[in-house]
């Protein structure tokens, strides 16, 4: 593992592109800073972050998925990932709440922000962005965000966090290949609400469903009031909890 420690960055996803652009880089390449200025979430949503608080991180990682079709995979492997490591520090209530948010109870702890580069040759190059909470305590403007300290009323490393999730991710991305299957069922088994009636919204109607699972193009997938199946993408259904 490369690790690029930056003190102060507009985004880690967007240097790392930029680095990607300029030279050949090595699986698992990191970007790091203490504070990032224009950090991003899902479909330009912003991730707002208390300076030097916080674990923010992106990874390169080339050729790993081989299928634009199984690119949603990259996502699982790295959900699965903060949760495994978070668990070995005792924060309860883990879930991931669809597509790319880690919660513990109902408060979101981390996100996640996956750019793929789909070359001509076939090549498929990934960065991925990680945004954790660790040791920030004020939370005044964000009623439903938490963080690791709060959760678990201690201090943490962030340098040790990161190699720890660095090192799973490598784990789960083998598993993509040689157990597929098993890390769909981790995944699905942690989805935040699945199984629950809950309402949820679709531009200004509201109505209840159950989550059931997410498609292989990564589509959640809910069950409806009159017995039948839908899926949404990214933004176009919201879940109110």
């Amino acid at each position: 593992m490369k690790l690029i420690k930056l003190n102060a960055i507009d985004s880690t996803n967007d240097f790392l592109k930029g680095l990607s652009l300029t030279q050949e880089l090595q699986n698992f390449t990191v970007v790091s800073a203490e504070n990032q200025t224009k950090g991003r979430g899902q479909m330009g949503s912003v991730w707002n972050t208390e300076a030097s608080k916080n674990l923010i991180m992106s990874v390169f990682v080339k050729d790993v998925v081989l299928n634009p079709n199984g690119i949603y995979q990259l996502n699982i492997a790295t959900a699965l990932a903060m949760v495994q490591v978070l668990k070995t520090f005792n924060i309860k209530n883990l879930s991931v709440k669809w597509p790319n948010d880690i919660m513990s109870a109902n408060f979101k702890i981390g996100g996640i922000l996956i750019e793929n580069t789909f070359k001509t040759s076939g090549h498929i190059s990934s960065i991925i962005g990680i945004g954790l909470n660790v040791n920030q305590t004020n939370f005044d403007d964000l009623p439903k965000a938490s963080s690791m300290a709060v959760v678990a009323d201690a201090v943490f490393n962030k340098e040790e966090l990161l190699v720890l999730i660095v090192e799973q991710l490598k784990e789960n991305l083998l598993e993509i290949h040689s157990n597929s299957q098993e890390l769909w069922s981790n995944y699905l088994r942690i989805l935040f609400k699945k199984g629950v009636p809950m309402p949820f919204k679709v531009k200004e109607k509201s109505f209840m469903g159950i989550i059931t699972g997410v498609s292989a193009a990564g589509k959640l997938i809910l069950l409806l009031e009159d017995d039948s199946f839908a899926e949404y993408g990214i933004k176009e259904v919201q879940m109110l909890y």
